[in-house]
């Protein structure tokens, strides 16, 4: 599989590197750490997000600065960094070569390389095995893939962590990473607008089956009147999930046009509950959205998929 990595990135003299919509810390940290191994290789990189807003304690990181709203190369190489679909890039791409690298269980293989594993507890890990044999692993790409894999392991307490993650980190921490540099920039730089919404988050908390199941949700009133975006939302689910009696919680926000819901769990795989919907993620944490829905009648529809799948039957 390197081999032939290697030799479609060779193919290309332009990269064009995608983070997926909403970008989260794993997207952006891979994305930005593989950016800055084949900008030191010689390449002429490019690093876009197709939206505006972008996760604004990520900026300490290092080549943040570069990443563009738009695709300027046309005959560039796609590399597509933690993205389980194409349609989360935001892009049309067709007729473009795709490298996918990704460790969602639910990746539609879209890339005309596909590396994914679903093992990997981040994209970046993924991205590290891949290039730190063959290209320079400096303190700046480093700090990319650190931030990546501690944002997406929640500092290495899900269930999915193992020995060879905390080697991988201790070598990423060996070229040079301020680990609490990154602690302070991941974990206290929120905004006063996330505080509000999950203050109001958190009155709508509702238990259901028999206290298996959490539900929460940020209404569009109270998000205008907050001030927060989708981004201030991030990890208002985990929330639900803490309590000692939820096995799986849910986190529904009204947008303009759409219902989003993030999804966790303890034991059962809500993977398959996501894809259902259209979405996608991983066993104990996955998501989706719907169009021109009620969160409601959205609400109704997801405890019925829950039922029918068995998920709380245990």
């Amino acid at each position: 599989m390197i081999t032939e990595v290697n030799g479609l990135i060779s193919k290309y003299e332009k990269i064009t590197i995608l983070t997926h919509l909403n970008p989260d810390a794993d997207t952006i940290g891979t994305a930005l750490g593989i950016y800055g191994i084949l900008k030191n290789s010689g390449k002429q990189v490019e690093v876009v997000n197709q939206g505006i807003n972008l996760p604004r304690h990520l900026d300490f990181l290092p080549y943040f600065s570069k990443i563009k709203n738009q695709i300027d190369y046309s005959n560039s190489l796609i590399i597509t960094c933690d993205t389980g679909s194409i349609d989360r890039v935001g892009f049309k791409l067709s007729g473009r070569e795709i490298l996918n690298i990704d460790h969602h269980k639910s990746n539609t293989n879209f890339g005309t390389i596909n590396v994914v594993d679903s093992l990997a507890v981040s994209a970046s890990e993924v991205a590290y095995g891949l290039f730190k044999n063959n290209y320079l692993m400096t303190k700046e790409v480093s700090i990319c893939f650190y931030t990546a894999l501690v944002a997406d392991t929640q500092y290495f307490s899900t269930n999915n962590v193992s020995k060879k993650v905390f080697t991988l980190a201790s070598e990423m921490i060996a070229d040079g990473v301020n680990i609490y540099e990154v602690m302070c920039n991941v974990k206290q730089r929120r905004s006063l607008a996330s505080v509000r919404i999950l203050a109001s988050s958190l009155d709508t908390l509702l238990l259901d089956k028999n206290g298996s199941l959490s539900i929460m949700y940020a209404t569009k009133k109270k998000m205008l009147e907050s001030g927060a975006d989708i981004i201030d939302t991030v990890g208002i689910v985990d929330y639900g999930i803490s309590l000692v009696t939820v096995d799986i919680a849910i986190f529904l926000i009204e947008l303009e046009s759409s219902v989003r819901v993030s999804i966790r769990s303890k034991n059962v795989d809500v993977s398959t509950l996501a894809i259902g919907f259209g979405g996608g993620g991983h066993k104990n944490a996955a998501g989706f959205e719907v169009e021109n829905i009620s969160k409601d009648e959205l609400l109704k529809m997801i405890k019925k998929e829950i039922k029918k799948l068995g998920l709380l039957d245990a």
